[in-house]
Formats: structure tokens, sequence, C-alpha cells
């Protein structure tokens, strides 16, 4: 881990109600990693603390789903670009948004989870968060996804909002 910066968030209580959602601007982190298989499990590892100090893990199903695709996103990150890789985390109003950003030009795949053994990080993906994308910049590219952490925003489908932009 190269830098860290990272601000907590108030112990959730009665003002945010039975799912604890952090004021706007408050919920923020960024995480530089070299390029090496083990900074994939470090921001794994990260995604988990950082999600129970702003007390969001409580929901299982959003910390463990954010590990995953971090888990993800951080590996494509290792295997496809060679460089450096920075994990963003903001979380306000009932929305989590992970940011895997790193020095290549690759735009992300969905591809069919098929029988192969690799392959499946982008189907994972957008199978599970409620919108993903990408920017394709001169800096390199950002894939990106939300969780809703209140349960309308990771539940029904009434809520559900799906998109799969390119990058552009």
């Amino acid at each position: 881990m190269l830098q860290l910066s990272g601000f907590p968030l108030p112990d959730p209580g009665p003002r945010y109600g039975a799912n604890p959602q952090p004021p706007l601007g408050a919920g923020y982190l960024s995480v530089e990693y070299e390029p090496c298989p083990i900074a994939v499990r470090e921001a794994r590892a990260e995604v988990r603390r950082q999600l129970e100090i702003w007390g969001l893990a409580e929901r299982d199903d959003v910390a463990d789903t954010a590990e995953l695709l971090v888990s993800e996103l951080a590996t494509n990150a290792v295997l496809h670009s060679e460089s450096r890789f920075t994990l963003t985390l903001t979380a306000a109003h009932g929305v989590l948004r992970c940011e895997v950003a790193d020095a290549g030009h690759g735009q992300p795949r969905v591809l069919d989870a098929g029988t192969s053994e690799s392959g499946r990080g982008m189907f994972l993906v957008d199978a599970l968060a409620l919108r993903w994308g990408c920017l394709d910049d001169r800096a390199g590219t950002t894939v990106w996804f939300e969780l809703g952490t209140c349960a309308c925003a990771s539940g029904g489908s009434s809520c559900r909002m799906r998109s799969s932009a390119g990058c552009g």
C-alpha cells in the first residue's frame, strides 16, 4: 500500500435509521497499490475495513459483494495494465461507489460465464452491481461500479438501475 487517505464517519445511530448513510462527502477513501497479486488481497481487506468504519459492513450482502467485485477489478488491473492502480471508495445517499483506476487503456468486456477458468470478472460486476461503467482517458482507465447500501437500492427490480456504458 502506497497511499492511504480516508475519513472515518460518525457512529451510525438513530439519525441514520436502520440503514446507516454517511453524510455527503464524508465517505471517501483512496488507496494506491503496486501491481502485484498480494495487492488484490490488500484491496479486498481495505474495502471490508472501510465499510466497517463507515458502519456499512453490517449488511453482509453489501460488504461481501463490494469485496468480490473490487477483487475482480483489482485482478484485472494487475493482469492487464501491469501498472500501479488506485482503489477509490465513496459512500453517500444510499450508494457505495467503488473505482479501480490504472494506467492501462483496455476496455472491460462482459463475457459469457461459460466454463472457462477466467474471464468472469465483468460478468459478475454486470450481474451484481446496480450500475457500472468505465472512463478511458490519457491517464488510463477507471472502471467503477455502484452498490446500494439500503434495502431499496440493492433489492427490488423497481429500484435497480442498470448501466453498463462502455469506456468513453
